[in-house]
């Protein structure tokens, strides 16, 4: 361990003052523009319209709970005794984790690319008025190319902090100009109320749901890959990894409250129903002017590029590891991954096999995200559950470092809450279950 340690620290240097840790914090942001896609944003806003202020709580406690699930994620790689990788972990689980990453990974990073790139697409089609989905999309697939065949660390982590400012200011901007309720909002986080059903969904299901999702999500696995490319490498960088991930969760609650409070304030009380983006974005035209919906549109492109970037990154790592594993090839070194064959293919077909869907014709953004949103549900228990057990097991994490009773109950919490939420959307796909 002593070994790993001094390895691990030559990559990167251990910060010991206030100023090192704010310089060193970078992959709690960059994880957290990979989870904050568009259908956060329309959910966020529709939640807001349905519901008000009334279930704030419950966006900060999913975020809490995904904090909580993550930092054990995270706490494993960086101390375990094997020096391995979260996947590494899963594998020596059941070696049917390798082959089950591998399809997964394939098949989802065509379908997150596919909804993630229509919505740049359309997103700028819609800023510029000028273009259409297909080219538009077409530009940033070039771009998120140079990103993900070079992934130097820290060019796409300055990328994303530049990207994250002009989200910042167009969200939290779109909310100011929208008039917050500063009380209402204090009320709808501390209250811990259920209001009465309000459209297809009733408030217990809304809470449960967006809780018990995000444990389970296969994004979860991504900080882990970010960490590592960042040079964190070790238990010395388990209190820097910590302040970090917490700065990234609260960012993510921050933008996501400021997109709540536009539902709030703009859809709520009012006779206006808004069930996608282009609803929410025609609301804001009429009742904000052109300036609103345009800031709007600019923080739904960085939202959905950056998500379009790390996913496509994330999944290709989980491949090339994946296959490694299924040949027996475990003792090559980590730090080539982004140049092996399996990560170029899987990075080429997760950037570019999406374009099919920018066609005219093909199904829009929401559609094509609901759809994808449908087809990660068999992942959500089993990553929760493999998850939890390499997390609690001596055997795998060691007795210093294993799960403590408290984060066992979240990890029950967030698996039973997986499972639940699966059962519930698989119902509501399925006629007559």
């Amino acid at each position: 361990m002593q070994n790993r340690e001094k390895d691990s620290a030559s990559q990167t240097a251990i910060p010991g003052t206030f100023l090192e840790y704010l310089k060193s914090l970078g992959p709690g942001i960059v994880v957290v523009l990979t989870w904050l896609g568009a259908g956060d944003i329309v959910d966020s806003s529709v939640a807001g319209g349905n519901y008000g202020y009334a279930l704030m709580w419950v966006l900060v406690l999913a975020a809490i709970v995904r904090f909580v699930f993550v930092s054990l994620i995270a706490k494993y790689q960086l101390c375990n005794p094997n020096g391995e990788t979260v996947v590494d972990g899963l594998v020596r689980l059941h070696p049917w984790f390798a082959p089950f990453l591998i399809v997964a990974s394939v098949v989802m990073a065509h379908v997150y690319g596919a909804f993630m790139l229509v919505g740049c697409g359309e997103a700028c089609a819609k800023l510029t008025g000028r273009g259409a989905t297909w080219q538009w999309s077409l530009v940033w697939v070039v771009a998120a190319l140079g990103l993900v065949f070079r992934p130097v660390y820290r060019r796409i982590e300055t990328v994303f902090k530049i990207i994250l400012a002009v989200l910042s200011v167009a969200l939290i901007g779109s909310a100011i100009w929208a008039g917050p309720d500063p009380a209402g909002i204090l009320q709808g986080v501390f209250a811990f109320s259920l209001p009465e059903k309000v459209g297809a969904f009733g408030a217990s299901l809304v809470a449960v749901s967006m809780i018990g999702a995000l444990g389970g999500s296969m994004m979860n696995l991504a900080y882990p890959y970010f960490m590592e490319l960042k040079g964190w490498r070790g238990p010395a960088y388990r209190r820097v990894q910590t302040f970090d991930l917490l700065l990234g969760v609260l960012i993510m609650i921050l933008l996501n409250l400021a997109v709540w409070t536009l539902g709030a304030e703009v859809i709520h009380g009012t006779d206006r129903s808004v069930s996608n983006l282009d609803g929410l974005v025609l609301v804001l035209g009429e009742v904000l002017g052109p300036w609103g919906e345009r800031l709007l549109l600019i923080g739904v492109f960085s939202a959905v590029f950056t998500s379009y970037v790390g996913i496509s990154m994330v999944l290709s790592l989980i491949a090339d590891q994946s296959v490694r594993h299924w040949r027996g090839d475990v003792t090559t070194a980590r730090a080539d991954a982004t140049s092996s064959t399996v990560y170029r293919s899987v990075a080429l077909w997760a950037l570019i096999s999406p374009l099919v869907w920018t066609l005219p014709g093909m199904p829009g953004f929401v559609t094509l995200t609901v759809i994808g949103n449908g087809l990660q549900v068999p992942l959500v228990p089993i990553l929760a559950g493999g998850l939890w057990r390499i997390t609690a097991s001596e055997r795998f994490i060691g007795r210093e470092y294993r799960n403590n009773i408290c984060e066992n109950l979240v990890m029950l919490l967030t698996f039973s809450l997986a499972v639940w939420a699966s059962i519930e959307l698989v119902r509501s796909i399925l006629p007559g279950t």
